[in-house]
């Protein structure tokens, strides 16, 4: 019930078939039957889009077969649980309202390059990349090559950023913001929903983490946790907390800052906890750190970059004002903060098309290329440290699949 109440979020689907590679259920290859009965199967829960590279799902699909299963939390335990069902039948309720909520709980499912699997694979590829020293063959996984406990921890990293990014998704509500009290009454509802299912997903992650019985994991993953909620307080901000550029700061610096913060700790600090896990020494931890951290600045500006990929700007669409082509743009032009600046009460207020427009024909696309080339890079030399495997090499073909180095 409740996987098919998650589904019906997004898109109607006619009908659905689970499988896997080691299981019957398997959200990773979801195999959808239309109208002609012809057979398309989707790799990671995505839906096939013209703006994606054909090479990211396939690098990805490979990567899960070699840690034997996907580690996704959205697994058959999750999506049959009381919990999952009660938040997906309440989302129902908000389908054609304005919340944000709404827009994030679509993007975990259908948004191929930022889905959560990813994160959780990451981790799980460098675990069996490094392999283990001095563990009880007990807490092995013998046919993934990775420790139960690595895999535990996959999943705290993906209720951890999941959780976030929900919770990015609560609304401020205003005296006399919203005249029609109908969709006053959606905004507070989405907020409830936004807010328990959030909670749900952080207090779930802290008990798995509780679990491991390892207190050095759990600070480090505590002040990854710590450091998403710095990110969210830096900069000008919008009365949503929509973040908006600041004058005068160096944009390669304010960026990184940023995004270290938001992303690049916890991906950095999960694989540097799963090869503490793995009994290796502080040296090899930190360098996991380095890969996590780089590779997770990677994908940032890889992401980044796609609303501005064609110079065609797409009507009423949006896309992050702190964003490394804005951000170097910035600093090149500071004449662009006059549009911007009308953002201060409300992003909406802005004219994204012009913001666009200018973008699109000055420097910061082109430097933020360079960008993701410069952290991919830093993120293939730290694992070419690693010995040659069949997880090293996945992890290289995602980078790859990201852009051209």
């Amino acid at each position: 019930m409740a996987f098919n109440q998650f589904f019906r979020i997004g898109r109607k689907i006619t009908s659905c078939t689970v499988f896997g590679e080691n299981s019957a259920f398997n959200l990773q290859n979801v195999a959808i039957l239309g109208k002609n009965s012809r057979l398309q199967i989707f790799t990671s829960c995505t839906l096939s889009s013209t703006n994606q590279r054909p090479d990211w799902n396939r690098a990805v699909s490979e990567a899960e077969k070699i840690v034997g299963y996907p580690t996704s939390f959205l697994s058959l335990r999750w999506l049959l649980s009381d919990e999952i069902a009660n938040v997906a039948l309440h989302l129902r309720k908000l389908v054609g309202s304005n919340h944000p909520l709404l827009k994030t709980a679509k993007s975990l499912i259908y948004n191929g390059r930022n889905n959560m699997q990813a994160w959780g694979l990451i981790v799980l590829l460098i675990s069996k990349a490094a392999g283990h020293r001095n563990v009880d063959d007990m807490e092995e996984d013998k046919a993934a090559g990775v420790l139960y406990s690595q895999r535990a921890l996959a999943e705290v990293t993906e209720m951890i950023r999941t959780s976030h990014l929900v919770h990015k998704g609560l609304v401020n509500i205003y005296a006399g913001q919203y005249q029609e009290p109908s969709e006053l009454n959606d905004m507070a509802f989405g907020n409830k929903i936004a807010l328990l299912s959030g909670d749900y997903l952080l207090c779930t992650s802290c008990a798995e983490l509780a679990a491991l019985r390892n207190n050095d994991i759990v600070d480090l993953m505590s002040s990854a946790v710590r450091d998403q909620a710095v990110s969210e307080f830096l900069g000008q901000r919008d009365k949503q907390n929509n973040p908006l550029p600041s004058c005068g700061k160096s944009a390669l610096a304010d960026w990184t800052t940023r995004n270290v913060l938001s992303a690049g700790s916890l991906l950095g600090k999960s694989c540097q906890g799963t090869l503490k896990l793995a009994g290796h020494t502080n040296q090899v931890q930190e360098q996991g750190y380095k890969f996590g951290k780089h590779l997770a600045l990677a994908w940032q500006a890889c992401l980044e970059l796609e609303p501005f990929i064609s110079s065609k700007y797409v009507p009423g669409s949006m896309f992050n004002l702190t964003s490394a082509p804005v951000l170097f743009h910035l600093e090149k032009d500071p004449s662009l903060y006059a549009e911007i600046e009308k953002g201060l009460d409300t992003i909406h207020a802005v004219n994204y098309q012009k913001v666009h427009e200018i973008v699109s024909k000055g420097p910061g696309i082109e430097l933020t290329k360079e960008l993701q080339r410069e952290h991919s890079q830093k993120a293939l030399e730290v694992l070419n440290s690693f010995q040659d495997s069949d997880a090293r090499t996945a992890l290289s073909n995602i980078i790859f699949a990201m852009g051209e180095l």
